[in-house]
């Protein structure tokens, strides 16, 4: 189960090279090492605002993980259950695509979401 997820962005040649420039000047170890770092700095500079979103909107912060055995003792109380996370989200393969709709009223996922294609389609219809 992977924290991180690759991720595919177009840069203009001279933005990529002052990067360049950086990197050769020792600021930082390569491209990526810039990258995160810079998106780390704008993630901090808007941290109010995520956490004004995160309270308004209850999300879990961090990882859910569920198989079959969760979604069951769901079902069996009667259960339904909204998913709101940002991070990372894991619906285990084991997970019919008939027990996630009788259980996941709704998911809503800011980050990583993994589960099967048929569960995935099951549940597009209550994905926000």
């Amino acid at each position: 189960m992977p924290d991180t997820e690759k991720i595919t962005i177009n840069m203009s040649a001279v933005d990529l090279g002052k990067i360049d420039l950086v990197v050769q000047e020792g600021l930082y170890s390569n491209r990526t090492d810039f990258i995160r770092t810079a998106i780390r700095n704008q993630l901090d500079k808007h941290n109010l605002e995520i956490q004004q979103s995160v309270t308004r909107n209850s999300y879990v912060i961090g990882a859910l993980i569920y198989d079959r055995s969760d979604l069951e003792e769901f079902r069996s109380k009667g259960k339904k259950i909204k998913m709101t996370i940002v991070g990372f989200l894991h619906l285990a393969n084991n997970i019919s695509p008939e027990l996630a709709r009788q259980v996941i009223e709704s998911i809503q996922v800011r980050g990583i979401f993994h589960a099967s294609d048929e569960v995935k389609a099951a549940l597009a219809d209550r994905m926000k």
